[in-house]
């Protein structure tokens, strides 16, 4: 498991003026909630934060916030980006007690595809999602949950169900009811692979010659050109 820690200091400004002065500044707003204590405004260094938010296990992982002296253990919970440049706008952390179970998405990798029996027939692989909602206590949370798709052949499909989860973690969805029960991958024939197929199979059918053509040997219909 990776280790994260974030350095923040509380935040005086309150409102759209003071963030924007944050952020020409090379700062970015957050805030801190949850595990029954108040929201604490913050704000972290833009350049730090873009350094730890480019390793997948930042999103799913227990991470370390130091404020003023003290620390406090908090998840990512939001994320809010300028649509057009994709800078950092706002970050939410979400406090976390060690004896309280909390939700969270988690990516999900997907292993062997390349090698399965489906993949090498030719077979086009769909994942149907590529994150998975699990509920567990903050010491049980994983980075990611894998997939393995090795013996997978086409028409083969893997649900939420089979996922293998860790000891302490569960999949809401699945809670719900057997429909909630949805496939995360799957290997389909693909269309490429089924015209190749169709046109090997008219290939080898002998068709009946229509009246007045040349069959391959050459030889013309013997009534064609006949008068009545």
């Amino acid at each position: 498991m990776a280790e994260f820690e974030l350095h923040a200091d509380v935040r005086s400004g309150q409102g759209k003026g003071a963030a924007r002065r944050l952020r020409r500044g090379g700062r970015i707003p957050a805030i801190m909630y949850g595990a029954g204590k108040e929201p604490m405004p913050i704000e972290l260094a833009e350049n730090v934060l873009r350094r730890q938010l480019s390793h997948e296990a930042f999103f799913s992982h227990v991470i370390t916030v130091k404020v003023d002296g003290r620390e406090e253990r908090a998840v990512i919970k939001s994320l809010q980006r300028h649509p057009a440049t994709e800078r950092i706008l706002h970050l939410d952390l979400l406090r976390v007690s060690e004896t309280q179970r909390i939700t969270m998405l988690v990516p999900i990798h997907f292993e062997n595809e390349e090698d399965s029996p489906g993949r090498r027939a030719g077979g086009s692989i769909s994942h149907h999602t590529t994150e998975v909602e699990i509920t567990c206590l903050p010491r049980d949370l994983p980075e990611f949950l894998a997939v393995d798709a090795l013996h997978m052949n086409i028409g083969d499909s893997i649900h939420l169900s089979q996922i293998p989860l860790p000891e302490g973690v569960e999949v809401p969805a699945l809670a719900q009811g057997p429909e909630h029960d949805q496939p995360v991958i799957s290997i389909q024939m693909s269309r490429v692979t089924e015209v190749e197929e169709a046109a090997e199979d008219e290939e080898g059918l002998d068709l009946p010659l229509a009246p007045g053509a040349v069959s391959d040997a050459g030889s013309a219909d013997p009534s064609a050109g006949e008068e009545g």
